[in-house]
């Protein structure tokens, strides 16, 4: 059943171990019936390696329902890991190590481990697919067979189960317990194979603050599937007790002692992908889901917590640059995270938004050419070549538009590997987990954070769906700029709808109003790529054969906005008449 006859086996050993250190340094007041806290400090339990497996506390993505707790004679406890890497140049790895928070609250020297690892999966990739990742480690003569799921609502906490086995072949039966039911048949009849190797030298020290308890990893190595390999250089930051927040305050701090690159992740999705010899790949924000009965407080957090999220998991694909969605999928990450921001200033003055918001803006401005060329080279310039193949010069202004876009590139590029990033994301992540609006709210206004969410709601989208029907009077007559202005408002309220809606899912009406939504969007949407192709193209055809391709792409996206009007109106007409879900019960 296993084909892991072309990797050797190789010995891992597990991080060293430690008693936790759980401190904590809570700043409690209460205003308006609110606890406000600076650091939640809780517990965090450390993975147990026993015989059976353990059960991990943190959900699991949404396609995999809730494990089984498994049976067995050893003491099983509850496992998970709370993780952030930083990726960091290999040779500047040994400057880390000296750094002063380290040397300030280290233990002792640490240990120093040579990791091998073997990670599995069926030909069909059924377990990756699934969210999941099977990997066996060796440690001299002890074998540990490892789970993991990917991260599901908050970037930094995965769940991990962990048990011993004989060898380095996987035992399917630790690990399906921990299966969603709908796979396990399928894992039955479908051989395991091995997929790719990690051969890593780990330095791993134990770090205690005042906050928590973290374990830092110096990671040197490699990954190999088949002929391929990619090299690991990476400091991993694993909460062991206390507050998350100490990771984010660790990180702030190396990051001010060198170049480093906040990410979530893991060696299996680099393993996989370079097996799979293809780029990182850029997902879709995750929907979200808050009850209705939520405070405004664990709203903010939830909200905040899914931008964050999406952002760090489109920054692979933005930084390798293979994948035009990579770019793409941070830039709308960048703009949820802006709209989620402003939806938070409806409470009050709060200190640290408008400094966020100025560096989410900034990222997002030098990223905004980048997905400009991309949309201009992937979608406007072969479509309308195909449909003009009496039009010479398209092939000119390609090669042309091709230079403009490797120059959009490399300022993305510069501005993601800046320190000025990597200090931003940090510092996001810390204020996220901390809760810092908290302390950013005015006395007299924190009472609201302890309100229902929906009465928030409520309010927040009425205003706005009254400002889009305002921009959108007269809409026949209305102006090129106009339309600019209300497709902006019908952004935000699609952007607010993502984050608020969710408040009101058993409505019917919930799943009209969106859909009708964003339809208009997307129609105003197309009306500005016009404007953007237009921008693009000013100056761009120095070659005589480009000039007249590119004023036939004018030419052409000039009669197709005029043809569009009528398709226009008509989406606009069906969204002033969707019933709004926050004022009705279906």
């Amino acid at each position: 059943m296993l084909k892991s006859d072309a990797i050797p086996a190789r010995k891992t050993t597990s991080a060293p171990e430690g008693n936790p250190v759980s401190r904590d340094n809570k700043r409690t007041q209460a205003v308006a019936g609110f606890l406000r806290q600076r650091d939640d400090a809780e517990p965090v339990a450390e993975p147990a390696i026993v015989e059976g497996a353990v059960i991990d506390p943190m959900p699991s993505q949404d396609a995999l329902p809730a494990p089984e707790p498994v049976q067995s004679n050893a003491a099983a406890r509850v496992a998970g890991e709370i993780e952030l890497k930083l990726l960091v140049d290999a040779d500047r790895m040994a400057h880390f190590d000296t750094a002063p928070v380290i040397a300030a609250n280290a233990r002792n020297k640490g240990a120093r481990k040579h990791l091998k690892s073997v990670y599995y999966d069926t030909p069909e990739r059924l377990l990756r697919r699934s969210g999941l990742s099977l990997r066996v480690r060796q440690s001299g003569a002890r074998f540990v067979q490892t789970v993991k799921t990917d991260a599901a609502d908050d970037p930094l906490r995965r769940g991990e189960w962990e048990a011993s086995v004989p060898s380095l072949a996987p035992d399917l039966a630790l690990a399906m317990p921990f299966i969603p039911e709908k796979l396990r048949g399928q894992l039955e009849i479908r051989p395991l194979e091995a997929v790719f190797t990690a051969d890593v030298h780990r330095h791993a020290r134990m770090l205690d603050l005042p906050s928590g308890t973290v374990e830092i990893a110096f990671d040197r190595g490699v990954l190999t599937a088949g002929d391929r390999s990619v090299p690991v250089s990476e400091i991993e930051l694993e909460l062991k007790s206390g507050s998350a927040s100490t990771i984010y305050e660790i990180a702030l701090r190396l990051a001010e002692h060198g170049a480093v690159k906040p990410s979530i992740r893991g060696k299996s999705a680099r393993g996989f992908d370079l097996a799979a010899d293809k780029p990182p790949s850029a997902r879709r924000p995750r929907k979200l889901r808050l009850d209705p009965s939520v405070t405004l407080d664990e709203a903010f957090a939830t909200i905040l917590r899914s931008c964050f999220l999406h952002l760090l998991q489109s920054l692979p694909a933005a930084e390798d640059g293979r994948n035009p969605e990579g770019v793409h999928q941070l830039r709308v990450a960048l703009r949820r995270l802006r709209s989620a921001l402003d939806l938070m200033r409806s409470v009050g003055a709060l200190s640290n938004l408008d400094a966020l918001r100025s560096e989410a803006r900034w990222l997002a401005r030098d990223l905004s050419a980048a997905r400009d060329w991309d949309v201009f080279q992937l979608q406007t310039l072969p479509t309308i070549a195909k449909a003009c193949p009496s039009v010479t010069g398209f092939d000119a202004l390609g090669r042309a538009a091709a230079e403009r876009q490797s120059d959009a590139y490399r300022k993305a590029h510069h501005a993601l590997a800046d320190r000025r990033c990597a200090v931003f994301l940090i510092g996001l992540g810390g204020w996220i987990e901390t809760r810092g609006w908290r302390n950013d709210v005015a006395a007299e206004d924190l009472g609201q954070l302890a309100e229902p969410a929906v009465t928030f709601a409520q309010r927040v989208l009425s205003v706005q769906h009254a400002k889009v029907l305002k921009r959108g009077r007269r809409f026949k007559s209305l102006a090129p700029e106009q339309l600019h202005r209300l497709r902006l408002a019908a952004k935000r309220l699609r952007y607010l709808g993502e984050f608020l809606l969710p408040l009101y899912e058993d409505r019917k009406s919930v799943r009209r109003f969106s859909r009708r939504l964003a339809a208009l969007q997307e129609e105003l949407g197309a009306f500005n790529d016009m404007a953007v192709t237009a921008s693009l193209l000013d100056g761009i055809g120095a070659e005589p054969d480009a000039a007249i391709a590119a004023a036939a792409i004018a030419g052409w996206q000039a009669h197709a906005s005029a043809g569009g009007q009528p398709s226009l109106l008509g989406t606009w007409r069906d969204f002033t008449a969707a019933r709004v879900p926050w004022s009705l019960e279906d």
